[in-house]
């Protein structure tokens, strides 16, 4: 059963964003852990985040790639809930309440949605927008699942759901499938088959303050779509019961 007051770990995959960390951390809440996960920086974000969040928890992460981030994060996780966080200050810190809210009312995945009413972004192209709603109908249509918005990474789940998405192993030697961009898609596929509940939350998404985004539109939206077809596999062969969405049914025993 969900706990009412649950502790809630934040994990920030971060490379070269120390000036966006200097205005993002300072409005994280209190939070019971914060990981920050570094991939070779070279402009001191590790000490910036050091001295913005006294106590944030660093890690150095093993390969390369968002998804080899994340899993490195996740090993460290110690609280009941895990948020997946932005360093661009592309997501807004206010909305960790809502995905909290999801999650204790009967979610087991809370999933940001720039689509739904009251989310929004100032940030996708016209040409992400239409790549996002093809790759979305594919996975809807594969998945039999209702997402509005597959490629957002702002989305939180209960710990104790990580072993269902069964990330590469972050002591592996060599890059492995999952490590990239690809794993928001990766993870979100994995909790649909595994027939988790999903609760769609509202998110706005802003531009990124400094610098410029590693997404490459084409070259990782190959790699999502390839991702899909690939869980769509690995879902036949270990079928799981159907997922119920959460604004259906928001009863979990």
């Amino acid at each position: 059963m969900p706990v009412s007051h649950p502790r809630i770990s934040i994990v920030i995959p971060v490379r070269n964003e120390a000036r966006n960390l200097e205005l993002v951390l300072p409005r994280l809440p209190d939070v019971h852990q914060v990981v920050l996960v570094d991939g070779d920086s070279v402009d001191g974000s590790v000490d910036v985040a050091r001295r913005c969040l006294p106590g944030i928890e660093t890690v150095a992460q093993t390969r390369t790639g968002k998804g080899n981030a994340l899993a490195c994060g996740f090993a460290r996780v110690t609280g009941d809930v895990t948020i997946m966080f932005d360093a661009d200050g592309s997501a807004d810190p206010a909305e960790i309440p809502r995905y909290v809210t999801a999650l204790t009312d009967g979610a087991d995945f809370a999933k940001g949605s720039r689509f739904r009413p009251g989310g929004g972004s100032e940030d996708i192209t016209a040409l992400r927008r239409v790549g996002n709603a093809a790759l979305n109908l594919v996975t809807n249509r594969l998945m039999r699942t209702r997402f509005t918005d597959l490629c957002y990474g702002y989305n939180a789940f209960w710990t104790r759901v990580l072993g269902v998405l069964d990330l590469p192993p972050v002591d592996a030697p060599d890059r492995q499938w999952g490590d990239g961009f690809e794993v928001e898609t990766l993870i979100n596929c994995r909790i649909a088959a595994a027939g988790l509940r999903i609760a769609e939350v509202p998110s706005f998404e802003r531009n990124r303050i400094h610098g410029v985004s590693n997404l490459d539109t084409f070259r990782d939206g190959f790699r999502v779509l390839r991702t899909i077809l690939a869980e769509h596999r690995r879902s036949r062969r270990f079928p799981a019961c159907p997922t119920v969405p959460a604004e259906l049914d928001p009863v979990v025993e």
